[in-house]
């Protein structure tokens, strides 16, 4: 009889951490950007473009028939400011991370759950990555900037319906970004020449992001295959990045294309906040 239940033990452990790694699964493929360049581009003319995206896969269909796609304009007539909210913070640490040439542009992919987390009404969401797109996606009051840094952030609840939440921060040309500068080198290595590489320690909380206001609304990725429930959050205050630093990001992928941005979407019914506090997140 003891053996038998210890049996059985062991059985309900073994399926236990089997559905763990079927949700860990499941959740990965739901936030999971398309990566592979040859799937789709930004071009106009080569059929893979931004307004093909829905038609190339039924997987896509989102990306046509979505209600919710990102990016927007972020237009002062259409926000809605709420003053003194706390709602986002940052918990980041130094993790190993490595560099990726994805052809469409260039992430920095840090090891999933070991670079901190931010939380978004008591919502705990894991950093995997960051990327960077030129021209800015998102506008506001209909006004792109010059680049657009993406952090892509993944919830490990599985009561969580909106799986996915994206930190924007805007750039326009001036001063070098500090943090970028770090993976220049790295960026020059992967013209034509080089897929990825390891970049060891690197510290998320050397990203500044700064600003006391940011913008929170309900959208989408903002490629393949632009699955929606995305909480968007994005800093209202822009920071400067070289010409040289965009102009590099743009000439070590592979896709030709002049910019990686993808067309504003229609906003619909959705609601734009506008949170107004003084320690929102870290400068």
């Amino acid at each position: 009889m003891k053996k038998q239940q210890q049996q059985s033990n062991s059985i309900f452990i073994l399926g236990s951490l089997l559905l763990l790694v079927l949700y860990w699964q499941a959740t990965s493929v739901a936030a999971q950007e398309v990566e592979d360049e040859r799937e789709f581009d930004y071009l106009n003319a080569s059929g893979k473009g931004p307004q093909h995206w829905g038609d190339l896969k039924k997987e896509w269909a989102a990306c046509k028939n979505g209600e919710i796609q990102s990016p927007i304009d972020m237009s002062n007539q259409r926000v809605k400011i709420i003053q003194k909210s706390r709602q986002l913070e940052r918990n980041y640490k130094p993790a190993n991370a490595t560099i990726k040439n994805r052809g469409h542009d260039i992430s920095l992919q840090w090891a999933f759950g070991k670079a901190g987390s931010i939380k978004i009404n008591g919502t705990e969401y894991f950093l995997q990555q960051g990327h960077w797109h030129s021209p800015s996606e998102h506008s506001i009051n209909g006004r792109r900037y010059d680049m657009e840094l993406h952090l892509v952030h993944v919830s490990q609840d599985s009561n969580v319906k909106n799986k996915i939440a994206v930190i924007g921060a805007l750039y326009k040309i001036g001063h070098a970004e500090p943090f970028l500068s770090q993976l220049m080198k790295n960026i020059s290595s992967m013209i034509d020449e080089k897929e990825e590489g390891n970049m060891g320690m690197i510290d998320p909380r050397e990203i500044k992001l700064g600003g006391k206001r940011y913008y929170r609304y309900m959208g989408s990725l903002t490629v393949p295959p632009c699955t929606e429930g995305v909480i968007w959050t994005i800093n209202r205050k822009v920071r400067t990045v070289s010409r040289d630093q965009v102009k590099l990001l743009r000439e070590a992928v592979h896709d030709y294309a002049e910019e990686n941005a993808r067309p504003v979407q229609p906003l619909n019914t959705r609601e734009i906040h506008l949170y107004d506090t003084q320690d929102n997140i870290n400068n």
